[in-house]
This record gives structure tokens, C-alpha cells and sequence, in this order.
């Protein structure tokens, strides 16, 4: 099991035979296990420069284990250390790249093929985010739609803004409304708009990932290097995002109000509405002509913009 953090599995058995014996010397620890003096006193040293174990002054030496959790976990952060040192100089070995290599046409779009492959790609970018990350959310989808919040709250977690546009096909579907109030609740700048044209992450403004295909579900993807197409595909983001109408944190306003406003310019019908609130149509109905009446507005998108104008929703 310790192998990952750097411990042999002859070394490991020592160990673990020493939990079972705290303070047993050397011969002791060799008869228990029925191997040489010689060789288990290499595997002590190894072992007391993992931090594994001490040694007493006694003579005999005694061998006192160091407690599991706290010598697996220091084991696991120099490990981590080594490979952050790793992923620093990948960046460099990156930066001595040719400019001109970086720049040739054959370069600047990837295209990656199979599920596992794009997932694996996806992955990696959101692990080399650092600033921003902006997404374009709807189906369909080659997994379920909270397989990657996690590593997604992970970055709201280490500081990175994360933009996120959701369709209303994506709300529509089993647990979608709490998904994106949920993400909202996290940190994440979401909003809504009824008209998403295509899947897209891009990730610090360096790079993005789209499928080839907008409204089929297919075993291949893009990724787009620094280009024109890279400029054109988050300028749509952005004007995508001023037209957009905000999620509202529900610790921001009433949760219902909230998502009914939300959800009303984002174009769902009553019945829809009426789903997503756990509500009745005709409750729904009289909620929808109160905040028309209210707002002054004449259709129900309008009412959604006049909230939002009036900052009733607000990012």
C-alpha cells in the first residue's frame, strides 16, 4: 500500500510487523519476520529516513514506530511537493518551446477522440487552471452532469473565478435547477440563457475544449491552442453573458422568488416552473401575473429583465 509514497514492500512489512511490537530491537524484529540481521538493519535505516520510525539510545536499540497517520501523511505531502516540482517544470520545459513551433497551424487545434480520452483531457485542464475558467453548460452529456463538480468546487476552493452559462435544457433535466443553485451557493458566477448554442469550457483564457458536433453526443472533442478561433470562442462567452440573466445564491434572497424570476427569463413555461418549485400550475400562474403586475412588464421574459434591471437578481 506504501509503495506510492516511496516505501519498498519488504520495508513496509517490517513496518508493519513493528506496529505489532513497539520497542522490539533489531534481532527481534528479524526473528519476527525470518529474515538476516544484516538486511533488516538496512531497512531500519531506510525506514528512520522515511520518518517511519526512531531508535532509541537503549542497547540493545529499540525500535519504536512512528504513529501510521501522521507518518503517511508527511510521506504524502513531500510526495506532493515532488510532483508540484514536476508540473513546475513541465511549465518551463513548455516555455522553451519554439515560438514558432507553438504557432504552426498543425498546432493550434487538437482533435481527441473516445469518451475516456476527453474525459481524461478535460481533467488535466482543470488541474492546470489558475485564474479563470469559463463554461458553457448543456446536453447532452457523456456523463452525468455532477461528475466534475467536484474538481470544479476544488477550484472555487484554491481561489480560481469560475464562470459558468447554463441552457434551460440543462435545468430541465432530473436535478438541474439544484445543481446550478448549488454551484451558485458554492461561488461560482452562473447565470441562465434560453439560447446556448454549444458545450464549451475555456480554461484561463489560454486554451478551450468543445465537442466537434453541437447537438450529438460523440466520442470526440477540440482543444483549442491560442488563436483566432480561441478569441472568437470566448468573445461569444462574453456576449453570451451580457444577455444572460443571473442564478441567484439563495443566501442572496428568497429561494423560491429567486428561482421563479430565474427561471421566468430563462423562458420555462408554468408547468415547468411548477416542477422545478415543487409548486402547482395555478400557484405558479398567480405568482408569475403578481410579479408581471409588479414590474410593470408586459410578457413574461420581460418581467425576468425588469428583475434583473431592478437588481432583484443580482450575481
Amino acid at each position: 500500500m506504501l509503495e506510492s509514497v516511496g516505501v519498498e514492500p519488504p520495508d513496509e512489512e517490517a513496518y508493519r510487523a513493528l506496529l505489532s511490537a513497539p520497542g522490539c530491537d533489531v534481532a527481534e524484529l528479524a526473528n519476527r519476520l525470518g529474515r538476516d540481521e544484516p538486511d533488516l538493519t538496512a531497512t531500519v535505516g531506510r525506514l528512520e529516513k522515511l520518518g517511519l520510525l526512531t531508535t532509541t539510545a537503549d542497547d540493545p536499540v529499540r525500535l519504536l514506530p512512528t504513529r501510521p497517520d501522521v507518518a503517511v501523511d508527511a510521506l504524502v505531502a513531500v510526495r506532493r511537493a515532488e510532483l508540484d516540482r514536476v508540473r513546475a517544470e513541465a511549465r518551463v520545459m513548455l516555455s522553451e518551446l519554439a515560438a514558432q513551433e507553438q504557432h504552426r497551424p498543425e498546432n493550434l487545434v487538437e482533435v481527441i477522440v473516445g469518451q475516456e480520452a476527453i474525459a481524461a483531457r478535460f481533467a488535466q485542464l482543470l488541474n492546470g487552471t489558475q485564474d479563470q475558467l469559463l463554461v458553457l453548460d448543456r446536453p447532452p452529456y457523456a456523463s452525468r452532469p455532477g461528475d466534475s463538480d467536484p474538481k470544479v468546487r476544488g477550484l472555487l476552493g484554491d481561489g480560481v473565478v469560475v464562470h459558468g452559462i447554463y441552457s434551460p435544457d440543462s435545468l430541465d433535466i432530473p436535478g438541474g435547477v439544484d445543481e446550478a443553485y448549488s454551484a451558485a451557493d458554492a461561488g461560482e458566477t452562473s447565470r441562465i440563457h434560453p439560447q446556448v448554442p454549444m458545450k464549451l469550457a475555456a480554461f484561463d483564457r489560454k486554451i478551450a475544449l468543445l465537442p466537434l458536433a453541437v447537438d450529438q453526443l460523440v466520442d470526440s472533442a477540440l482543444v483549442v491552442h491560442p488563436c483566432a478561433l480561441l478569441d472568437a470562442l470566448i468573445e461569444m462567452f462574453w456576449l453570451l453573458w451580457d444577455q444572460a440573466v443571473p442564478v441567484v445564491p439563495t443566501a442572496k434572497a428568497d429561494p423560491t422568488d429567486a428561482r421563479l424570476m430565474t427561471l421566468l427569463a430563462a423562458g420555462f413555461k408554468d408547468d415547468a416552473i411548477a416542477r422545478q418549485l415543487a409548486l402547482s400550475s395555478r400557484t405558479v400562474g398567480r405568482r408569475v401575473a403578481e410579479l408581471m403586475e409588479t414590474l410593470g412588464a408586459r410578457t413574461r421574459f420581460q418581467a425576468g429583465i425588469h428583475a434583473q434591471r431592478r437588481h432583484l437578481l443580482e450575481d
